[in-house]
Parts: structure tokens; C-alpha cells; sequence
């Protein structure tokens, strides 16, 4: 057995499973795990937009997973700040235009009818971080336009520490993880992740180590700031985690 000891975030503090990782993205998330959460996001999409075509971007759309479930039916654009990951995206998700850039900052000229920031927008660690997403947002959306986010956890949801683990392989690679997820200062907005790796092809087995950081906000200031961001806000019940706890969608209407 080999053992490699890297440790920490990758190239411009990115998690190291959206960098170096990334070509392994589909034994860490498989898009048919994300049939039963799409279905969600295609029903609130639909009562509020109708039936049609209609042109959508993702934000920080990572692998393309939930998105894939979701482009026979839109018009489908996609933004990530990792090139590997849309890479990756791209992949599963051919003939959908994909962009680099972070959901804070990134304008394309573009207005679409619905802006979608999955499980990515748990990456914004401050209030600021936010209130940017949201003017990318509005930056991108027609009058009337849909957002839709689904942050992974709430402070009313999370309780330190979470452990899980899992395993999947491809029939050359098996990647097990391990994931330890726990909050060191509950004064402030942000959790921390843990991750182990276990790569193994064949005899050899690779031990790595990753580290993410994600935000932690009240569901409430959660609203607050959508509303604050000219947006009619309401959440929605999303069942969807293994583990039972509370989770909603949020969706907001642009008001102006």
C-alpha cells in the first residue's frame, strides 16, 4: 500500500475533489442519485414559468448532475469556477454552453428566465458572499425570472458532528470517502469538512486527504436577503436527504 499525505485545498483554494479530483467526480456523485431531488427543481420551475423551453442557468454547476435531469426540458446554460469540473460537465451534458466563472461575480450578458445555484451556494461563507450571488442573480434574469438555491444546511438543521462514508467504483477505480463534517466556532457563519479519500486500482491503494469550508445561516436570513435582493421569497418542503433532517428550496420571483 502506498499513502500519499497531501493535505489541504487545492490551487486557488479549492476543494481538492473539484481540482485534481475532479476526473474521479463521477465516483463521488452519480447523476441518477439526483433523479428524486430534480424532480423538485422541475416541478417549482414549471409552476411558476409554465410549459416551454425555457432558457436556464445554472451557478456553480459542478458536475452537471442534477442539471442533467433537467436539459431535456430547458434550454440549459452553466457557470463553475472549476474548468475540471466543467469539463466534466460538459461530458454528461453535451451541447449545453458552459462558462468559467464565480457565482459572485461572473456576467455573461445574458438574461434567462430562471437562475439555479444547487448545493454549491453551501460554499458562501459570509453574508457578503450572498448578497453577491444574488446580484449575479438578478444580473441574469428577466423581469418575473425564478431563482432557485438549496443550500445543504441550515443552523436550525446542522448538528456537529456528521460523519458518513461510501463507496464506487468504475471496474479500474474504486474510491472510498469518508466524510466528517463538524462546526469548531458556532459564532460564526462557516462549518468545516473533512474528507479522506481511499483510491485503489488494482494493489495499490491512495490515501488523501481534503478539506472544505462551507457557510451556515439561518433559514430566515436566508429570505431576508433574497427579499433584499428585490426577490418574492418563499421555501419550499425538499425531502431529500438520506439522513431525514429538514431541507427546503428556496425560491424566489424577481420583482423588479
Amino acid at each position: 500500500m502506498s499513502a500519499a499525505g497531501s493535505q489541504g485545498s487545492g490551487a486557488e483554494g479549492q476543494p481538492r475533489m473539484y481540482g485534481e479530483f475532479a476526473h474521479l467526480w463521477p465516483l463521488f456523485s452519480a447523476p441518477e442519485d439526483y433523479a428524486e431531488e430534480a424532480r423538485y427543481w422541475r416541478q417549482a420551475l414549471r409552476d411558476r414559468l409554465g410549459p416551454g423551453r425555457h432558457p436556464i442557468l445554472e451557478l456553480g454547476v459542478g458536475g452537471g448532475n442534477n442539471l442533467s435531469h433537467l436539459t431535456a426540458e430547458f434550454a440549459a446554460t452553466a457557470v463553475d469556477r472549476s474548468a475540471r469540473m466543467l469539463a466534466q460537465c460538459s461530458q454528461l451534458n453535451p451541447g449545453v454552453p458552459v462558462h468559467l466563472g464565480d457565482m459572485r461575480t461572473v456576467r455573461l450578458g445574458q438574461r434567462f428566465r430562471a437562475v439555479l445555484i444547487h448545493d454549491a451556494v453551501s460554499y458562501l461563507q459570509t453574508e457578503d458572499d450572498l448578497r453577491q450571488a444574488f446580484a449575479t442573480a438578478v444580473a441574469h434574469l428577466e423581469p418575473g425570472g425564478v431563482l432557485i438555491v438549496a443550500p445543504d444546511d441550515y443552523c436550525e438543521t446542522f448538528h456537529s458532528p456528521r460523519v458518513s462514508h461510501g463507496t464506487n467504483s468504475d471496474g479500474e477505480t474504486e474510491v472510498t470517502s469518508f466524510e466528517y463534517q463538524y462546526d469548531p466556532d458556532p459564532s460564526d457563519t462557516t462549518t468545516e469538512t473533512v474528507m479522506v479519500y481511499l483510491i485503489r486500482r488494482g494493489r495499490e491503494v491512495r490515501v488523501e486527504e481534503d478539506h472544505h469550508r462551507m457557510g451556515l445561516f439561518p433559514r430566515q436570513r436566508w429570505l431576508d436577503l433574497m427579499a433584499e435582493a428585490g426577490f418574492s421569497v418563499e421555501s419550499l418542503p425538499y425531502p431529500v436527504h438520506e439522513d431525514g433532517r429538514e431541507a427546503w428550496l428556496l425560491v424566489g420571483v424577481l420583482e423588479r
